[in-house]
């Protein structure tokens, strides 16, 4: 794994070891940023939710996010990703929690923050996907013509909350990209 491009660009990533994460590959995380455009402006902040190794938090933030937040319930992803940032020196642009998913969106939503650009990559066994992406929009965590990246598997569609449009879909093998933008619409035709 690599930081595809940026002020980084060429820098290498650790891997968590083991088996038990499932790092995106550079060509999938290439076509990624690709649809998303190549750069970011200074004031973009990122979430990136089950994050592995931070990989793409750290490229968002290689190509110009402002910060970003790193969240993993695993020990083993967290030290990874504590790893690679401060390989990068970028500790003053990240922060980084070890915790689930729903609790770290609690204290995240406690906190007021929103994001412009949410990194959503669940293991693909992960039933309560869709419920965690109903959180973030209810406690408003995604900014307005925000968007959520979600990884799942391809043979697995995903149900989407009516607030969130489809911005982009493709298929990599057993993976499926799809990046959501948050379009405003209220719940339930509130």
């Amino acid at each position: 794994m690599r930081v595809i491009a940026g002020e980084l660009k060429g820098r290498r990533l650790k891997a968590v070891p083991g088996q038990g994460t499932r790092p995106t590959s550079d060509k999938v995380k290439e076509a990624l940023f690709h649809k998303l455009g190549p750069f970011f402006s200074e004031q973009e902040t990122v979430l990136d939710l089950f994050a592995g190794t931070g990989n793409l938090g750290i490229e968002a933030l290689s190509r110009g996010c402002s910060s970003a937040v790193f969240v993993d319930k695993a020990q083993s992803a967290v030290r990874t990703v504590r790893a690679n940032i401060d390989a990068l020196a970028l500790g003053a642009r990240a922060e980084v929690y070890r915790s689930e998913a729903s609790k770290a969106l609690d204290r995240l939503e406690a906190r007021g923050r929103q994001f412009d650009l949410i990194f959503f990559d669940p293991p693909y066994a992960e039933e309560k996907a869709g419920q965690l992406v109903e959180k973030v929009l209810d406690c408003s965590m995604l900014k307005e013509d925000g968007m959520l990246v979600w990884e799942h598997a391809a043979a697995k569609s995903a149900a989407f909350d009516e607030r969130l449009s489809v911005f982009a879909e493709k298929n990599y093998g057993d993976t499926t990209l799809t990046i959501l933008q948050l379009t405003g619409g209220a719940k339930n035709g509130e």
